[in-house]
Protein backbone atom coordinates (compact mmCIF):
# COMPACT_ATOMS: atom_id res chain seq x y z
CA UNK A 1 0.00 0.00 0.00
CA UNK A 2 1.28 3.47 -0.89
CA UNK A 3 0.49 6.80 0.70
CA UNK A 4 1.34 10.21 -0.67
CA UNK A 5 0.85 13.36 1.35
CA UNK A 6 1.20 16.53 -0.70
CA UNK A 7 0.84 20.20 0.01
CA UNK A 8 -0.98 22.59 -2.28
CA UNK A 9 2.11 23.39 -4.32
CA UNK A 10 3.61 20.09 -5.40
CA UNK A 11 6.63 20.53 -7.67
CA UNK A 12 6.06 17.10 -9.25
CA UNK A 13 2.65 15.95 -10.56
CA UNK A 14 1.28 13.60 -7.90
CA UNK A 15 0.17 10.96 -10.39
CA UNK A 16 3.68 10.70 -11.81
CA UNK A 17 5.15 10.61 -8.32
CA UNK A 18 2.81 7.79 -7.27
CA UNK A 19 3.51 5.87 -10.47
CA UNK A 20 7.22 6.08 -9.75
CA UNK A 21 6.68 5.00 -6.14
CA UNK A 22 4.63 2.02 -7.37
CA UNK A 23 7.46 1.05 -9.73
CA UNK A 24 9.97 1.35 -6.90
CA UNK A 25 7.81 -0.85 -4.68
CA UNK A 26 7.44 -3.45 -7.44
CA UNK A 27 11.21 -3.38 -7.98
CA UNK A 28 11.64 -4.17 -4.29
CA UNK A 29 9.36 -7.20 -4.65
CA UNK A 30 6.17 -5.73 -3.18
CA UNK A 31 2.67 -6.15 -4.57
CA UNK A 32 0.82 -2.84 -4.62
CA UNK A 33 -2.70 -3.25 -3.23
CA UNK A 34 -3.86 0.35 -3.13
CA UNK A 35 -2.66 3.92 -3.44
CA UNK A 36 -3.97 6.89 -1.47
CA UNK A 37 -3.45 10.63 -1.91
CA UNK A 38 -3.91 13.33 0.71
CA UNK A 39 -3.79 17.09 0.12
CA UNK A 40 -3.32 19.31 3.16
CA UNK A 41 -1.83 22.78 3.84
CA UNK A 42 1.15 21.38 5.75
CA UNK A 43 2.50 18.27 7.50
CA UNK A 44 1.26 17.28 10.94
CA UNK A 45 4.23 16.95 13.31
CA UNK A 46 3.21 13.72 15.03
CA UNK A 47 1.91 11.65 12.10
CA UNK A 48 2.48 13.77 8.96
CA UNK A 49 -1.09 13.20 7.75
CA UNK A 50 -3.17 13.91 10.87
CA UNK A 51 -5.00 11.65 13.30
CA UNK A 52 -8.16 11.31 11.22
CA UNK A 53 -6.29 10.27 8.10
CA UNK A 54 -4.19 7.84 10.12
CA UNK A 55 -7.37 6.09 11.31
CA UNK A 56 -8.59 5.98 7.71
CA UNK A 57 -5.26 4.50 6.67
CA UNK A 58 -5.43 1.92 9.45
CA UNK A 59 -8.88 0.83 8.25
CA UNK A 60 -7.60 0.50 4.68
CA UNK A 61 -4.67 -1.59 5.89
CA UNK A 62 -6.97 -3.93 7.81
CA UNK A 63 -9.42 -4.32 4.93
CA UNK A 64 -6.67 -5.04 2.44
CA UNK A 65 -4.61 -7.17 4.86
CA UNK A 66 -1.56 -5.12 3.93
CA UNK A 67 1.64 -5.61 5.90
CA UNK A 68 3.54 -2.59 4.57
CA UNK A 69 2.75 1.10 3.96
CA UNK A 70 5.16 3.18 1.86
CA UNK A 71 5.08 6.99 2.09
CA UNK A 72 6.22 9.05 -0.87
CA UNK A 73 8.06 11.52 1.33
CA UNK A 74 10.54 11.23 4.15
CA UNK A 75 9.19 10.49 7.62
CA UNK A 76 10.78 11.64 10.84
CA UNK A 77 11.63 8.87 13.35
CA UNK A 78 8.76 10.04 15.57
CA UNK A 79 6.25 10.06 12.71
CA UNK A 80 7.32 6.58 11.65
CA UNK A 81 6.89 5.14 15.15
CA UNK A 82 3.54 6.84 15.71
CA UNK A 83 2.19 5.64 12.37
CA UNK A 84 3.26 2.03 12.98
CA UNK A 85 1.56 2.01 16.40
CA UNK A 86 -1.77 3.19 15.03
CA UNK A 87 -1.78 1.51 11.62
CA UNK A 88 -0.60 -1.87 12.89
CA UNK A 89 1.72 -2.48 9.93
CA UNK A 90 5.29 -1.71 9.01
CA UNK A 91 5.67 1.87 7.74
CA UNK A 92 8.60 3.02 5.62
CA UNK A 93 9.32 6.09 3.53
CA UNK A 94 10.66 6.57 0.01
CA UNK A 95 14.27 6.77 1.20
CA UNK A 96 14.06 3.48 3.08
CA UNK A 97 12.48 1.82 0.04
CA UNK A 98 15.28 2.99 -2.25
CA UNK A 99 17.91 1.86 0.26
CA UNK A 100 16.30 -1.58 0.35
CA UNK A 101 16.40 -1.83 -3.45
CA UNK A 102 20.02 -0.76 -3.55
CA UNK A 103 20.93 -3.29 -0.85
CA UNK A 104 19.45 -6.12 -2.91
CA UNK A 105 21.22 -5.08 -6.14
CA UNK A 106 24.80 -4.26 -5.12
CA UNK A 107 27.24 -6.97 -6.19
CA UNK A 108 30.76 -5.59 -5.80
CA UNK A 109 32.49 -4.95 -2.49
CA UNK A 110 32.45 -1.22 -3.18
CA UNK A 111 28.73 -1.25 -3.91
CA UNK A 112 27.93 -3.19 -0.75
CA UNK A 113 30.04 -0.83 1.36
CA UNK A 114 28.34 2.20 -0.17
CA UNK A 115 24.88 0.80 0.56
CA UNK A 116 25.74 -0.21 4.12
CA UNK A 117 27.11 3.27 4.80
CA UNK A 118 23.93 4.88 3.49
CA UNK A 119 21.73 2.54 5.54
CA UNK A 120 23.66 3.14 8.76
CA UNK A 121 23.55 6.92 8.30
CA UNK A 122 19.79 6.59 7.76
CA UNK A 123 19.20 4.36 10.79
CA UNK A 124 21.42 6.14 13.32
CA UNK A 125 19.01 9.01 14.11
CA UNK A 126 16.13 6.55 14.19
CA UNK A 127 17.57 4.82 17.24
CA UNK A 128 16.54 7.85 19.27
CA UNK A 129 13.28 7.53 21.13
CA UNK A 130 13.41 3.79 21.73
CA UNK A 131 15.28 4.27 24.99
CA UNK A 132 12.09 5.05 26.92
CA UNK A 133 10.47 1.82 25.82
CA UNK A 134 13.60 -0.21 26.47
CA UNK A 135 14.09 1.32 29.92
CA UNK A 136 10.92 -0.41 31.11
CA UNK A 137 13.08 -3.50 31.42
CA UNK A 138 14.53 -1.99 34.61
CA UNK A 139 15.18 1.23 36.52
CA UNK A 140 12.69 3.82 37.68
CA UNK A 141 11.66 7.38 37.00
CA UNK A 142 14.70 9.58 36.64
CA UNK A 143 17.09 6.65 36.41
CA UNK A 144 18.93 5.27 33.43
CA UNK A 145 17.72 1.75 32.79
CA UNK A 146 19.47 -1.01 30.90
CA UNK A 147 17.52 -0.19 27.75
CA UNK A 148 19.07 3.26 27.58
CA UNK A 149 22.49 1.72 28.05
CA UNK A 150 21.80 -0.62 25.14
CA UNK A 151 20.75 2.36 23.02
CA UNK A 152 24.01 4.14 23.68
CA UNK A 153 25.91 0.94 22.96
CA UNK A 154 24.08 0.57 19.64
CA UNK A 155 24.91 4.15 18.76
CA UNK A 156 28.58 3.65 19.47
CA UNK A 157 28.64 0.39 17.51
CA UNK A 158 26.99 2.00 14.48
CA UNK A 159 29.24 5.06 14.66
CA UNK A 160 32.30 2.79 14.81
CA UNK A 161 31.06 0.79 11.82
CA UNK A 162 30.39 4.00 9.85
CA UNK A 163 33.97 5.14 10.50
CA UNK A 164 35.32 1.75 9.40
CA UNK A 165 33.27 1.78 6.16
CA UNK A 166 34.33 5.33 5.38
CA UNK A 167 37.97 4.31 5.79
CA UNK A 168 37.42 1.30 3.52
CA UNK A 169 35.71 3.45 0.89
CA UNK A 170 38.56 5.94 1.00
CA UNK A 171 40.81 3.02 0.12
CA UNK A 172 38.48 2.07 -2.72
CA UNK A 173 38.52 5.66 -4.00
CA UNK A 174 42.31 5.71 -3.86
CA UNK A 175 42.39 2.49 -5.88
CA UNK A 176 39.87 3.91 -8.36
CA UNK A 177 42.00 7.05 -8.72
CA UNK A 178 45.04 4.85 -9.37
CA UNK A 179 43.17 2.92 -12.06
CA UNK A 180 42.03 6.22 -13.55
CA UNK A 181 45.62 7.51 -13.67
CA UNK A 182 46.71 4.30 -15.37
CA UNK A 183 43.93 4.71 -17.91
CA UNK A 184 44.97 8.32 -18.47
CA UNK A 185 48.52 7.15 -19.16
CA UNK A 186 47.11 5.60 -22.32
CA UNK A 187 45.60 8.05 -24.85
CA UNK A 188 42.04 6.71 -24.58
CA UNK A 189 39.11 9.05 -24.04
CA UNK A 190 36.58 8.01 -21.39
CA UNK A 191 32.85 8.26 -22.05
CA UNK A 192 30.20 7.91 -19.34
CA UNK A 193 26.58 6.84 -19.68
CA UNK A 194 24.26 8.86 -17.47
CA UNK A 195 20.51 9.14 -17.25
CA UNK A 196 17.37 8.61 -15.26
CA UNK A 197 16.92 5.12 -13.91
CA UNK A 198 15.34 2.64 -16.33
CA UNK A 199 16.23 4.78 -19.37
CA UNK A 200 17.89 1.81 -21.03
CA UNK A 201 21.54 2.63 -20.27
CA UNK A 202 22.59 -0.98 -19.68
CA UNK A 203 20.87 -2.16 -22.87
CA UNK A 204 22.67 0.58 -24.79
CA UNK A 205 25.95 -0.30 -23.06
CA UNK A 206 25.58 -3.93 -24.14
CA UNK A 207 24.63 -2.90 -27.67
CA UNK A 208 27.75 -0.72 -28.01
CA UNK A 209 30.30 -2.95 -26.26
CA UNK A 210 28.79 -6.48 -26.21
CA UNK A 211 29.56 -6.43 -22.46
CA UNK A 212 26.75 -8.69 -21.27
CA UNK A 213 25.79 -6.41 -18.37
CA UNK A 214 22.56 -7.50 -16.65
CA UNK A 215 19.49 -5.87 -18.18
CA UNK A 216 16.32 -5.71 -16.11
CA UNK A 217 13.11 -3.71 -16.42
CA UNK A 218 13.18 -3.05 -12.67
CA UNK A 219 14.53 0.26 -11.42
CA UNK A 220 18.19 0.38 -10.33
CA UNK A 221 18.92 -3.00 -11.91
CA UNK A 222 22.54 -1.91 -12.41
CA UNK A 223 24.40 -0.34 -9.50
CA UNK A 224 28.03 -1.32 -9.90
CA UNK A 225 29.98 0.62 -12.57
CA UNK A 226 31.38 -1.25 -15.55
CA UNK A 227 34.03 0.01 -17.99
CA UNK A 228 34.53 -1.51 -21.45
CA UNK A 229 36.46 -0.50 -24.60
CA UNK A 230 34.58 0.81 -27.63
CA UNK A 231 35.86 1.19 -31.22
CA UNK A 232 34.59 4.27 -33.08
CA UNK A 233 34.14 4.55 -36.88
CA UNK A 234 37.37 6.60 -37.02
CA UNK A 235 39.14 3.53 -35.57
CA UNK A 236 39.85 5.45 -32.39
CA UNK A 237 39.37 3.44 -29.24
CA UNK A 238 37.58 4.90 -26.22
CA UNK A 239 36.46 3.58 -22.83
CA UNK A 240 32.74 3.53 -22.03
CA UNK A 241 31.53 3.51 -18.41
CA UNK A 242 28.04 2.48 -17.30
CA UNK A 243 26.88 4.12 -14.05
CA UNK A 244 24.01 4.01 -11.59
CA UNK A 245 20.77 5.61 -12.75
CA UNK A 246 19.57 8.89 -11.28
CA UNK A 247 16.16 9.45 -9.74
CA UNK A 248 14.29 12.44 -8.39
CA UNK A 249 14.78 13.04 -4.68
CA UNK A 250 17.63 10.53 -4.49
CA UNK A 251 18.44 10.30 -0.76
CA UNK A 252 21.32 12.55 0.27
CA UNK A 253 22.96 9.60 2.02
CA UNK A 254 23.10 7.74 -1.29
CA UNK A 255 24.47 10.72 -3.20
CA UNK A 256 27.30 10.93 -0.68
CA UNK A 257 27.85 7.17 -0.56
CA UNK A 258 28.11 6.87 -4.34
CA UNK A 259 30.57 9.72 -4.69
CA UNK A 260 33.30 7.36 -5.93
CA UNK A 261 30.99 5.93 -8.60
CA UNK A 262 29.82 9.36 -9.72
CA UNK A 263 33.43 10.47 -10.08
CA UNK A 264 33.52 8.28 -13.20
CA UNK A 265 31.04 10.72 -14.77
CA UNK A 266 32.86 13.84 -13.55
CA UNK A 267 36.16 12.59 -15.04
CA UNK A 268 34.75 11.69 -18.46
CA UNK A 269 35.58 13.56 -21.67
CA UNK A 270 32.03 13.06 -22.96
CA UNK A 271 28.73 12.17 -21.30
CA UNK A 272 26.11 10.13 -23.15
CA UNK A 273 22.92 11.40 -21.54
CA UNK A 274 20.37 8.63 -22.13
CA UNK A 275 16.67 9.43 -21.87
CA UNK A 276 13.60 7.26 -22.44
CA UNK A 277 11.98 9.38 -25.11
CA UNK A 278 8.74 7.37 -24.82
CA UNK A 279 8.23 8.35 -21.15
CA UNK A 280 5.55 11.02 -20.54
CA UNK A 281 7.87 12.80 -18.08
CA UNK A 282 10.95 12.58 -20.34
CA UNK A 283 11.58 16.35 -20.27
CA UNK A 284 11.43 16.39 -16.48
CA UNK A 285 13.88 13.45 -16.33
CA UNK A 286 16.31 15.33 -18.57
CA UNK A 287 16.11 18.39 -16.31
CA UNK A 288 16.72 16.28 -13.21
CA UNK A 289 19.77 14.54 -14.69
CA UNK A 290 21.17 17.92 -15.76
CA UNK A 291 20.73 19.10 -12.17
CA UNK A 292 22.55 16.06 -10.73
CA UNK A 293 25.38 16.44 -13.24
CA UNK A 294 25.80 20.03 -12.10
CA UNK A 295 25.79 18.88 -8.46
CA UNK A 296 28.68 16.47 -9.04
CA UNK A 297 30.72 18.97 -11.04
CA UNK A 298 30.03 17.51 -14.48
CA UNK A 299 27.86 20.26 -15.96
CA UNK A 300 30.62 21.59 -18.24
CA UNK A 301 31.43 18.19 -19.79
CA UNK A 302 30.13 17.94 -23.38
CA UNK A 303 26.96 15.84 -23.68
CA UNK A 304 25.25 13.89 -26.39
CA UNK A 305 21.53 13.56 -25.74
CA UNK A 306 20.74 9.92 -26.61
CA UNK A 307 16.98 9.65 -27.09
CA UNK A 308 16.41 5.95 -26.52
CA UNK A 309 13.42 3.63 -27.05
CA UNK A 310 12.23 5.18 -30.31
CA UNK A 311 10.82 1.73 -31.09
CA UNK A 312 8.10 2.49 -28.52
CA UNK A 313 6.91 5.64 -30.28
CA UNK A 314 3.70 5.26 -32.22
CA UNK A 315 3.82 6.14 -35.88
CA UNK A 316 6.86 7.70 -37.49
CA UNK A 317 9.13 9.24 -34.86
CA UNK A 318 9.87 12.95 -35.13
CA UNK A 319 13.33 14.01 -36.20
CA UNK A 320 16.04 14.13 -33.55
CA UNK A 321 16.24 17.92 -33.62
CA UNK A 322 12.56 18.40 -32.85
CA UNK A 323 12.58 15.79 -30.09
CA UNK A 324 15.69 17.22 -28.46
CA UNK A 325 14.23 20.74 -28.54
CA UNK A 326 11.13 19.48 -26.74
CA UNK A 327 13.18 17.62 -24.12
CA UNK A 328 15.78 20.31 -23.48
CA UNK A 329 13.56 23.37 -23.38
CA UNK A 330 15.30 26.68 -22.97
CA UNK A 331 18.67 27.34 -21.39
CA UNK A 332 20.11 23.82 -21.73
CA UNK A 333 22.50 22.83 -24.49
CA UNK A 334 24.19 19.61 -25.63
CA UNK A 335 26.88 18.91 -28.19
CA UNK A 336 24.42 16.95 -30.30
CA UNK A 337 21.34 14.76 -30.09
CA UNK A 338 20.54 11.44 -31.70
CA UNK A 339 17.59 9.04 -31.62
CA UNK A 340 18.23 5.32 -31.12
CA UNK A 341 16.69 2.06 -30.03
CA UNK A 342 19.17 0.15 -27.92
CA UNK A 343 16.84 -2.84 -28.12
CA UNK A 344 16.64 -3.10 -31.92
CA UNK A 345 19.89 -1.36 -32.83
CA UNK A 346 18.21 1.42 -34.81
CA UNK A 347 20.26 4.62 -34.88
CA UNK A 348 23.39 3.09 -33.29
CA UNK A 349 25.56 3.90 -36.31
CA UNK A 350 24.44 7.53 -36.07
CA UNK A 351 25.28 7.60 -32.37
CA UNK A 352 28.80 6.31 -33.04
CA UNK A 353 29.31 8.99 -35.68
CA UNK A 354 28.05 11.62 -33.25
CA UNK A 355 30.55 10.42 -30.62
CA UNK A 356 33.33 10.65 -33.19
CA UNK A 357 32.32 14.20 -34.07
CA UNK A 358 31.85 15.35 -30.46
CA UNK A 359 35.22 14.07 -29.24
CA UNK A 360 37.94 16.56 -30.01
CA UNK A 361 40.28 14.97 -32.49
CA UNK A 362 43.78 14.35 -31.19
CA UNK A 363 46.06 15.95 -33.81
CA UNK A 364 48.86 13.75 -35.09
CA UNK A 365 52.36 15.15 -34.70
CA UNK A 366 55.69 14.04 -36.09
CA UNK A 367 58.26 13.78 -33.31
CA UNK A 368 61.54 12.14 -32.39
CA UNK A 369 61.89 10.28 -29.08
CA UNK A 370 65.17 9.30 -27.43
CA UNK A 371 64.55 6.30 -25.20
CA UNK A 372 66.57 3.92 -23.13
CA UNK A 373 67.09 0.72 -25.12
CA UNK A 374 65.50 -1.14 -22.19
CA UNK A 375 62.31 0.95 -22.25
CA UNK A 376 60.27 -1.63 -24.09
CA UNK A 377 56.94 -0.36 -22.68
CA UNK A 378 57.28 3.10 -24.26
CA UNK A 379 58.48 1.60 -27.54
CA UNK A 380 55.49 -0.75 -27.61
CA UNK A 381 53.16 2.20 -26.91
CA UNK A 382 54.61 4.12 -29.84
CA UNK A 383 53.98 1.14 -32.11
CA UNK A 384 50.47 0.57 -30.73
CA UNK A 385 49.15 4.16 -30.72
CA UNK A 386 51.35 5.83 -33.31
CA UNK A 387 53.13 5.14 -36.60
CA UNK A 388 56.84 4.48 -36.22
CA UNK A 389 58.74 5.87 -39.21
CA UNK A 390 62.33 5.08 -38.28
CA UNK A 391 64.30 3.46 -35.45
CA UNK A 392 68.01 4.05 -34.81
CA UNK A 393 70.02 2.38 -32.03
CA UNK A 394 72.88 4.32 -30.47
CA UNK A 395 74.64 2.41 -27.69
CA UNK A 396 72.33 2.23 -24.67
CA UNK A 397 69.68 4.42 -26.30
CA UNK A 398 67.27 4.15 -29.19
CA UNK A 399 66.01 7.07 -31.26
CA UNK A 400 62.49 6.65 -32.63
CA UNK A 401 60.92 8.90 -35.24
CA UNK A 402 57.14 8.52 -35.22
CA UNK A 403 53.79 10.14 -35.92
CA UNK A 404 51.81 10.09 -32.67
CA UNK A 405 48.70 11.75 -31.20
CA UNK A 406 49.45 15.00 -29.39
CA UNK A 407 48.14 13.56 -26.11
CA UNK A 408 50.62 10.68 -26.27
CA UNK A 409 53.54 13.00 -27.01
CA UNK A 410 52.51 15.23 -24.09
CA UNK A 411 52.40 12.28 -21.71
CA UNK A 412 55.73 10.89 -22.87
CA UNK A 413 57.36 14.32 -22.60
CA UNK A 414 56.09 14.78 -19.05
CA UNK A 415 57.32 11.30 -18.06
CA UNK A 416 60.83 11.85 -19.40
Amino acid sequence: MEWTARGRTAAVPVDESLDELAELAASAGAEVLDRVLQSRPGPEAATLIGRGKVEELAAAVRSGEADLVVFDRDLSPTQQRNLEKIVGAKVIDRTQLILDIFASRARTREGRLQIELAQLNYRLPRLAGHGVEMSRLGGGIGTRGPGETKLETDRRRIAHRIKKIEDDLNGVRAGRALHRRRRNAVPLATLALAGYTNAGKSTLFNRLTQAGVMVDARMFATLDPTVRPLMLPSRRRVLLSDTVGFIRNLPTTLVKAFRATLEEVAEAELVLHVVDVSAPAAAEYVAHVMSVLAEIGAAQIPQILVMNKIDRLSGSPADAGAMSHRLLGGGRHVASATAVSALTGAGIDGLLRAIDEALQLDPVLRATFRLSSGDGATLAMLHQFGRVLATRYEGTHVEVEAEVPESLKRRLDSAS
